[in-house]
């Protein structure tokens, strides 16, 4: 706050300095820089410039984090449904559904460096993935298939969130993650395989089993 007010000050400032200081002086009129070559170019090719490099770190830096291996260690499928999370289980084929009206928020569980791919969609409006802590966002859409991966390298548990406005009880859209060894994570997965509840249902059958 105190920095936007700053800026906000010191634009004002120059501005009724140039108001005051350059205001009209009788009928001289002031010198012309209309067609100036130089000038001209300067403000063309600066500004080009300037985006092309922008431009290049971008793509690059986009195609780093878009990029998915071929054989990643996890892979979780991303339903985000309103108004909760279900995180699917690919390769042990067991889910995990979030039921915040019994105030059960849903939780992900994750091997610790280990390269997990998420694949993401939903079954009715865009959501967004988000785990601030792990600075990545991703937006789940209906009918699309969205992918990405990450490798998390400290242990600890993580708030989730949705970071798309999708709907009246969107601020139900909260999950957790919990980072986890590999010893627990192993625990967790055959500890799910003995629950029923966690058995593939209607919204798991939305992810594809197998998809580079």
């Amino acid at each position: 706050m105190a920095g936007a007010v700053g800026v906000g000050v010191a634009v004002l400032g120059l501005i009724f300095f140039a108001v005051v200081r350059y205001r009209k002086n009788g009928e001289e009129l002031p010198r012309q820089v209309r067609y100036n070559l130089p000038i001209e170019v300067l403000y063309t090719v600066v500004p080009f410039v300037i985006i092309a490099v922008l431009f290049f770190y971008t793509a690059v830096g986009e195609n780093k984090i878009n990029k998915l291996t071929k054989k990643p260690d996890v892979t979780i499928g991303v339903v985000g449904f309103q108004w909760n999370w279900q995180f699917n289980y690919v390769d042990a084929k067991v889910q995990v559904t979030g039921n915040p009206a019994q105030g059960q928020r849903a939780q992900l569980v994750l091997p610790v460096h280990k390269k997990i791919r998420f694949v993401e969609t939903s079954p009715d409006v865009i959501h967004s993935f988000w785990v601030p802590k792990f600075l990545f966002k991703r937006d789940v859409v209906p009918g699309r298939i969205n992918q990405f991966e990450l490798t998390v390298n400290t242990e600890g548990t993580y708030v989730g969130r949705c970071a798309e406005l999708c709907g009246e009880k969107h601020d139900r859209m909260n999950f957790t993650v919990k980072v986890v060894s590999d010893a627990q994570y192993a625990d967790y997965i055959a500890q799910l395989k003995k629950d029923p509840n966690a058995a593939p249902n209607k919204l798991s059958a939305a992810i594809p089993t197998g998809s580079d």
